[in-house]
């Protein structure tokens, strides 16, 4: 019998159960394909719903990227056959399981020179970069913004693709070790939060300017620093919550005097139709075919073990990307 992690609770990493579950007997249904998982990414808005801080409905499963072998095809789905080799990043939840039914519209091949591993690790958090950066806000070559976390698996990935296109990638980091990763990946100037003063380098590194863009998806410990490091008409955005949610704030008294743009982006409104989602993907393919990009996989944790992959990831102490096995 398959398995899958379910919670039929939200809270710390110990409400994760590792049980048995049945498929329909039948298949898929007539729009769906089903899948056999072969790797699974793991992201930070997995703890999110693990946490209730991103309120889904109990009990469920977790996780919305996976890799795998397609088994079985609905009756009405054409794009797809058996043996198709495919990658999800989409809603609904359920990507820590063995095998599972999915829409086949939410379902893409994944290249042959990109082993499962591979890509089950950079999916999400690669497309997540293409729309913050092809279509949130378009860098540029040679403009200065920054980039929270540089170090974490969407970090690493925005590093590159910042070089990739010749634009000065400010990021932050909280240790030396992050701080030389974020650097090899392509980040031009590296903060240590832990050791030097954000918003001062910032405005040192901009000559008083501040920046055009923040891209923030740590939440409530960076939210005041990354306002008062944006220049006149500068952008915040909002993509995460590692630290928590965002305070309340009153918008006259805080964007107003800069006239700050404030935007709260997800990748699943930016890729809600077949188009987006394959432009998207396909975006990101190219980078990596042509060695713009790389994966950043460090850590792969048996599916059964995904308590201890949670507990690793917020406590930070994770670089790059991880994954389950099944």
């Amino acid at each position: 019998m398959p398995k899958k992690i379910i919670i039929n609770k939200t809270g710390d990493p110990r409400v994760l159960e590792f049980v048995d579950f049945a498929l329909t007997d039948n298949g898929p249904r007539n729009e769906e394909v089903r899948i056999k998982h072969n790797s699974i990414g793991v992201n930070f808005i997995d703890t999110y719903h693990r946490s209730g801080l991103y309120p889904i409905e109990l009990p469920s499963s977790l996780g919305l990227e996976a890799v795998g072998e397609i088994v079985s095809v609905g009756a009405n789905v054409k794009q797809l056959t058996i043996g198709d080799r495919v990658g999800y990043s989409a809603p609904p939840l359920g990507a820590y399981s063995e095998i599972r039914d999915l829409p086949a519209k939410n379902v893409f091949k994944i290249p042959a020179n990109l082993s499962d591993d591979e890509a089950a690790s950079i999916l999400l958090k690669g497309m997540t970069v293409e729309y913050l950066f092809n279509r949130t806000y378009k860098i540029q070559p040679d403009e200065l913004v920054l980039f929270h976390a540089a170090a974490g698996g969407v970090g690493l990935i925005a590093c590159q693709w910042a070089r990739a296109v010749g634009c000065n990638l400010i990021g932050t980091v909280g240790s030396d070790h992050k701080a030389e990763l974020a650097k090899k990946n392509g980040c031009r100037h590296v903060i240590n939060y832990k050791k030097e003063n954000v918003v001062k380098k910032i405005m040192d590194i901009t000559e008083g300017g501040g920046v055009s863009v923040v891209y923030d998806g740590v939440g409530k410990d960076t939210f005041e620093m990354s306002l008062k490091c944006l220049a006149q008409r500068g952008m915040f955005v909002s993509f995460g919550n590692s630290s928590g949610m965002t305070p309340a704030t009153d918008l006259y008294k805080v964007f107003a005097p800069k006239n700050i743009y404030f935007t709260r982006p997800s990748l699943m409104v930016y890729n809600n139709t077949r188009k987006k989602l394959e432009e998207s993907a396909q975006a990101l393919f190219n980078m990596i075919l042509e060695k713009k990009i790389k994966t950043n996989l460090t850590k792969k944790y048996d599916l059964k073990d995904a308590a201890i992959a949670h507990e690793d990831l917020e406590a930070r102490k994770t670089v790059g990307s991880i994954i389950l096995k099944p």
